[in-house]
């Protein structure tokens, strides 16, 4: 069963925004709550957006084999998705909504291929994306340049996903990204 959907997106593509949109449509879906050694941000909450943890945390985490796919991102913080909330979904026949960076989305696909169904969200512009990094305020501006330097590889993994969604407005993307769960996983959700 493909109930293994994943989110993923460079930087600034919208994809939590998506992520948080399909929850809010459909409760069916559950989130995979990745854990990351990055500070928490003021719109966030600890074990409900990310597992805030420290850096050796996180390296104990990984000598143990926590992680079915963990990275080290932007050279500062570390993203990472247990073993366990796969491998619940999977034994429980659960529809788990990960939202991964591109190298975790592969990682996992490759592990599960019949359990994944993928979505590459993408802005509209180059242009478009920059602006939205730069007008959510979260981070400075070496942090951005940090991300933007990443978007040329982020976009070479696109023909590794199922879909490819561009994110014009929030709502038609989300609606897309249900519509084609639905059709994939005909008879699994009970769409009203």
């Amino acid at each position: 069963m493909r109930n293994l959907i994943i989110i993923s997106a460079p930087s600034g593509s919208g994809k939590t925004t998506i992520c948080k949109e399909i929850q809010k449509k459909d409760p069916q879906i559950k989130f995979s709550i990745s854990h990351t050694s990055r500070s928490m941000r003021s719109n966030e909450e600890d074990g409900v957006d990310y597992f805030f943890i420290d850096h050796l945390k996180f390296q104990n985490f990984i000598s143990n084999d926590y992680f079915i796919e963990w990275e080290k991102i932007h050279g500062d913080y570390y993203y990472g998705t247990s073993k366990n909330q796969i491998e619940d979904a999977i034994n429980n026949n659960i529809f788990l909504l990960l939202e991964l960076d591109v190298k975790g989305a592969v990682s996992i696909q490759k592990k599960y291929p019949e359990n994944t169904l993928s979505f590459f969200v993408e802005p509209p512009s180059i242009n478009d994306l920059k602006s939205r990094l730069k007008n959510r305020g979260s981070e400075s501006i070496e942090k951005i340049n940090k991300r933007l330097e990443r978007i040329e590889s982020e976009f070479s993994y696109k023909s590794f996903f199922d879909f490819i969604i561009v994110n014009d407005k929030v709502e038609k993307a989300t609606n897309k990204i249900l519509n084609i769960i639905y059709k994939e996983t005909k008879g699994v959700f009970n769409v009203s």
